[in-house]
């Protein structure tokens, strides 16, 4: 019975460290409207973002989709840091005038490009400046924000050059922690183990 609980506790051990070295890689995803614009628009143009952010090695993904602007897209960005959490408009955090290779002058298309945050040319010069001058104070800022619900992706059109839909990233609610259903059943395994 020993044994199994060494191992048991072993295999936990081992799952913990293993979340715990991916923990910093997050997803954050968007719906993007018309109405969730501040103030709202009447575009029914619609959008998703899909965005991956590993501030320990500095890796930055975007994918996006969009359909239906009124006017030809102008720009997309990463807007931080509102004052409350899904509320309220904050300058752009990314570079300019917009992602390097978005589609631009359409009013449907995708998008999908990788980063390197470590790099000044990925960050608004003026955000940059406004956490310190550092990519370090941009990354944990950025990081921060999203965390928080406190920052929203945009994409600007010639009929809206204010943003004509955008969505406040969010990280998706997690699952059951696996590390808990495992401490779960390691009693029934004990048990099950006394009975032989």
């Amino acid at each position: 019975m020993k044994t199994h609980l060494g191992k048991g506790l072993a295999a936990l051990t081992l799952f913990v460290a293993c979340a715990a070295a991916q923990a910093d890689a997050t997803t954050y995803n968007a719906t993007l409207s018309g109405a969730a614009e501040n103030p709202p628009n009447l575009s029914t143009a619609t959008g998703s973002v899909s965005v991956l952010f590993d501030i320990d090695n500095h890796y930055f993904s975007i994918a996006t989709s969009f359909n239906g602007l009124t006017g030809g897209s102008a720009a997309a960005h990463v807007h931080c840091c509102t004052a409350l959490p899904g509320d309220g408009n904050a300058g752009v955090a990314t570079m300019l005038p917009t992602f390097t290779g978005f589609p631009t002058g359409v009013s449907s298309g995708a998008y999908a490009a990788i980063f390197d945050t470590s790099l000044a040319s990925f960050w608004n010069p003026s955000f940059l400046s406004d956490h310190g001058g550092t990519t370090a104070g941009a990354e944990a800022a950025l990081l921060a924000a999203l965390d928080s619900g406190s920052s929203y992706f945009n994409i600007h059109s010639s009929a809206y050059p204010g943003g004509e839909i955008r969505g406040f990233l969010a990280a998706p609610i997690p699952e059951p922690a696996q590390g808990l259903m495992l401490l779960t059943g390691l009693p029934l395994l004990l048990l099950r183990r006394r009975k032989t």
